[in-house]
């Protein structure tokens, strides 16, 4: 049960134990880990099957002693359990009800290319009524894995009698967080307007991935392809025809992912996207592609739930999951009905405090309206100032693909008493160390302070005392 919180900091081994403080109950349901973490997983307790009801809180029950972090559920098996989204195979799964699950699905899909926006919004609306009452994942962002992981290395500080515990930096450089730009070209409108929003963010000194839809929808010439490639900007494979079954049976699947495969070669495509964001992680195994960008951070708002509930990429096997973790222009613009950026400022904000990534999807499609436009400008003005006072790296999913790659292979080598790191890419790599400054998790890069996030400290109060304090 050490796995995963190694591969997350890319601490040495030798100073990292966890251990089961009992034997877990033999079913995995909801529970809390503190005053408002939700988690899914088996536990030396009880759980229950619905988020929303009332759950046993195990943080009481995690100890430390002679080196050894003794946790009441096993750590690998929850952090996997909320990145491959294995809460959702459960309840909390109401919209396979829904238009987009029902007999109706498959017409909606048929006459959606006819459709106009304002019928489409209008019936997607009542599909995804009272999605602002699930209280799992959290909305906008949710960064359980994270914060747990940061709860997880207090126990791991203390375990170690309080010595700062040193581990490779998540981003290169000592970049404070990341921010990744990518746009699904959904019409052959969208297409015509691609130019234009390259000049866009040009102009900001951005560069950004273009998702194309190999068949059904516009014609994709070889000029095209070039126009993109040639200006340093990235193109990748959006789904097969964007009608919503790719992942309606296993047959079909197989059938359109060969397909799918021999696109990725044609465009020179290093990344997937599939439509709608459907996703099924257990047929991954199928794609030829080095990394994909189909699940949610949190999904209340997209047509199947769940939400992997990170801001960190993390492998599916070969592949490396970059979550989407912004909201989608068009759920922004004509579901939430706000022409304004102050949601995306809210998510930035919460990811600068967390030191994670947010990667946005914008649809050329949708930016043809001015008003959608100025919005995005808005955007690009935010990420912008972000990346020059908040040292956030503003990359291509094919480059954060590379850097976490190589971060992977990546070790801390202790000589003389201080620590240096070995492996591919290493002179863009930084140590960073964690420490504790009362019951909070500090992490500090070139000595300086990089993140003291809320997260990683439960705010005290007298309730908690008890035991240790907590670690939000």
């Amino acid at each position: 049960m050490n796995e995963r919180f190694r591969e997350y900091f890319r601490c040495p081994d030798d100073l990292v134990d966890f251990r089961l403080s009992s034997d877990l109950a033999p079913r995995a349901g909801f529970f809390r880990f503190g005053p408002d973490l939700i988690c899914y997983g088996r536990t030396t307790g009880s759980t229950q099957p619905d988020s929303s009801a009332a759950l046993q809180d195990t943080f009481p029950h995690v100890r430390e002693q002679a080196s050894v972090c003794y946790f009441p559920f096993n750590l690998d098996e929850v952090a996997d359990n909320l990145r491959y989204e294995r809460y959702a195979a459960g309840p909390l799964s109401p919209v396979r009800g829904s238009l987009f699950w029902s007999a109706g699905r498959k017409t909606y899909y048929i006459l959606r290319p006819f459709l106009p926006t304002s019928v489409r919004k209008h019936l997607q609306r009542l599909a995804l009524h009272h999605w602002d009452e699930r209280p799992f994942p959290t909305w906008p962002i949710d960064q359980t894995v994270d914060r747990l992981f940061d709860c997880a290395m207090r126990s791991v500080i203390r375990a170690n009698s309080g010595r700062p515990v040193p581990f490779i930096w998540f981003w290169p450089e000592g970049f404070s967080s990341c921010a990744v730009l990518t746009h699904d070209v959904e019409t052959a409108a969208g297409r015509d307007f691609c130019p234009n929003l390259m000049d866009l963010d040009d102009s900001f000194g951005f560069k950004s991935s273009f998702q194309l839809i190999p068949e059904g929808r516009y014609e994709i010439s070889e000029y095209f392809l070039r126009s993109i490639r040639d200006r340093g900007f990235e193109i990748n494979v959006h789904d097969f025809n964007h009608d919503g079954d790719l992942f309606k049976h296993r047959e079909e699947f197989l059938r359109r992912v060969a397909r799918i495969n021999v696109y990725g070669k044609t465009f020179q495509a290093e990344g997937y996207r599939s439509a709608v964001l459907y996703r099924n992680l257990d047929w991954y195994d199928s794609f030829d592609y080095s990394y994909d960008m189909s699940v949610p951070n949190v999904g209340h708002l997209d047509p199947q739930p769940g939400g992997c509930c990170t801001t960190k990429p993390y492998f599916v096997g070969k592949i490396l999951e970059i979550p989407v973790v912004a909201t989608q222009d068009y759920t922004l613009f004509h579901i939430l009905r706000q022409y304004s950026a102050d949601l995306w400022e809210r998510e930035i904000e919460l990811i600068l405090n967390q030191n994670g990534l947010i990667s946005f999807i914008i649809h050329p499609d949708y930016l043809l309206e001015k008003r959608a436009r100025d919005v995005y400008v808005a955007l690009l003005e935010r990420l912008s100032h972000a990346r020059r006072s908040a040292q956030m790296w503003i990359a291509l999913p094919r480059e954060l693909n590379k850097w976490w790659r190589n971060r992977a292979q990546m070790q801390l080598v202790r000589d003389a008493g201080t620590w240096s790191i070995k492996g591919p890419d290493q002179h863009r790599a930084r140590v960073a160390y964690a420490t504790l400054q009362g019951e909070r998790v500090v992490y500090t890069l070139d000595k300086q302070v990089v993140s003291t996030p809320p997260s990683a400290g439960f705010d005290t109060s007298p309730q908690f005392d008890q035991v240790h304090g907590l670690c939000s």
